[in-house]
Formats: structure tokens, sequence, C-alpha cells
């Protein structure tokens, strides 16, 4: 009922999941990575035991094959289960039950492996590892085509619902939430795929939105100003981003760029002028923006 694919990036170490599935929230149980450890999808009649189960296996220093073939000797019903594994040195392995519903399959590809069950043709994985293979640049990119390639395949028989996607470094940080590089789901949507794609440019806006933050606790408004911006551009409707665009601004005593900025994100949410007056009295905005709070622009 899910296609999925386990991908590598064999430069920086990243271990990446992504899956879609005619199911509600597909992923939460599916998909598990541990970085420096290995990565395992389980899926079909889920047994959600194959993640912790495999990965435990695999800190415990066994191959994908050799974790993937005790779990499954060990799994009454494993003829119904699909499930696949990859550890640290990027080796992987795959189980496709003999009872899963077609088309289903499994195959391999450079720092990859694709999967799927109850799908509309047997083309769907392949589609994938070539996707994954022939797209150049950043992980995300790569098992974001994957999907793609999925749904021009025709995807899973049944149609669409959720998807998800995670991304993990090649080892732990010692710091959880700092292994968490990306994840993201779509719990319950007609076109996931798209969706998780447009999640994926709000999470990049993000992380410049806080990068820009950063920016302005070393006193460097300028260029926190600058940053903001490039995060507006990965997400032009996120009046929120606007929000703080038209601060920044401000500090840096761009006052002209800040009023139009301002403009923009109170027409978008009117609130906002007594969220800035807040902020100012706890302190959490540059002076040089308190102007903006003076009254309409």
């Amino acid at each position: 009922m899910t296609y999925s694919i386990i991908g590598r990036d064999p430069d920086r170490g990243e271990v990446g999941i992504a899956v879609q599935s005619r199911w509600f929230h597909a992923g939460q149980d599916l998909a598990w990575i541990e970085p420096g450890v290995g990565a395992v999808c389980t899926q079909a009649l889920i047994e959600p035991g194959y993640g912790p189960g495999g990965l435990d296996l695999m800190r415990a220093g066994h191959s994908a094959a050799d974790a993937l073939a005790e779990l499954t000797t060990a799994d009454a019903g494993r003829e119904v289960r699909q499930v696949a594994m990859a550890d640290a040195d990027g080796r992987f392995a795959q189980h496709t039950g003999a009872a899963c519903v077609p088309a289903c399959g499994h195959t391999t590809g450079r720092d990859c492996c694709a999967q799927g069950n109850m799908l509309a043709a047997d083309s769907v994985w392949p589609a994938m590892v070539t996707a994954f293979e022939e797209t150049d640049g950043a992980l995300t990119g790569r098992l974001l085509a994957a999907l793609d390639a999925a749904e021009r395949e025709g995807g899973d028989a049944r149609g669409r619902q959720a998807a998800g996607i995670l991304v993990r470094p090649a080892g732990a940080t010692g710091t959880p939430w700092e292994d968490r590089l990306l994840e993201l789901y779509v719990v319950d949507d007609p076109d996931p795929v798209a969706e998780l794609r447009r999640l994926v440019a709000v999470k990049r806006a993000y992380d410049r939105l806080g990068a820009a933050f950063d920016l302005v606790a070393r006193g460097q408004l300028g260029a926190a100003a600058d940053e903001a911006a490039a995060a507006q551009a990965l997400a032009p409707a996120d009046d929120q981003i606007t929000f703080w665009r038209a601060v920044m601004l401000g500090g840096a005593g761009r006052g002209a760029e800040a009023a139009e900025a301002w403009r923009e994100a109170i027409s978008a949410h009117p609130g906002w002028p007594e969220y800035l007056r807040r902020c100012i009295a706890a302190g959490l905005v540059p002076p040089e923006a308190a102007a903006l709070a003076e009254g309409p622009p």
C-alpha cells in the first residue's frame, strides 16, 4: 500500500527516506533512521518492530542483510511484509513477501533502494531508482525526484493521501534535535507529494529566517535583513517572514524597504502591529524598528 526509497549522499554521508501512500499519516511507523547506524522502511501489512529491531541489530554490528534475515526468519507474518534496510556501510537489503499485494517488488541502485506494494505498475520502483540516480544536487531533492517519478508511473493503485521525508546526518551529534536535518509529513492531502515539496521549501525558508535571527544576535542587522529576504524568496506568501523581514530592515536603517515590507505584512494579517508592540516591550526587536509600530505605514 506504499512506495518508498532509502537514499544516501556518499559525499556528505547523509541518509534519507521518502515515502508516499494511500493511507493516513504514512511514514510515522514506516521510516526509521539512526545516524551512523542505518535506516529501515517497513511497509505492506506493516510491522513497526522491524524499525527499532533492525537498528538494534545494525548498531550491534550486523550488516543490513544479516539484520533483515534474522528478523524475517523470526516473523511468522513475513510473507505479508515488505522491508528494506540500509546499514552504515551503504549496503542495502530488501524483502517483499510472497503474499504482498501486486504490483509489488523492490530493486537497488547506486546509493539507493526502492520498494513498493499495492502499486499501479511494476515500473514504479525501478523508475524511482532511475530518478534518484539521474538527479543532481542535495539528497532531499533527489528523494523528492524519486517520488515524482513514482507518481508518473501511476504510484499507489488506490490513489494518494500521505507522504513523508526524513534526512539524517552521517553520525549522531549527541543532540537529537540537531540530528533531524529534515523531518516532514503530509498526513492527509489529495496531492501529498506536491504538498511535501511545498513544505520542504517552507522549511528551507524558516532555516534561513533562523539564520537571520542568529545574525541579529551578533549585531549584523544588514546581513540579517538580506538573509530574511532570502527566506522570503523561498516562501513569498508567508506573512510571518514578511513581518520579520520588515523588522530587520527597520533595524538596519533601511526605512523605505522596511515600510514596504511592513505594508505587505499587515495587509496579510492586521494583528502584526500589536504583536510588534509586545515584542518591543519585551526587548526582542532592535530599537530602530520601533518606528514601524508608531502608526499606519
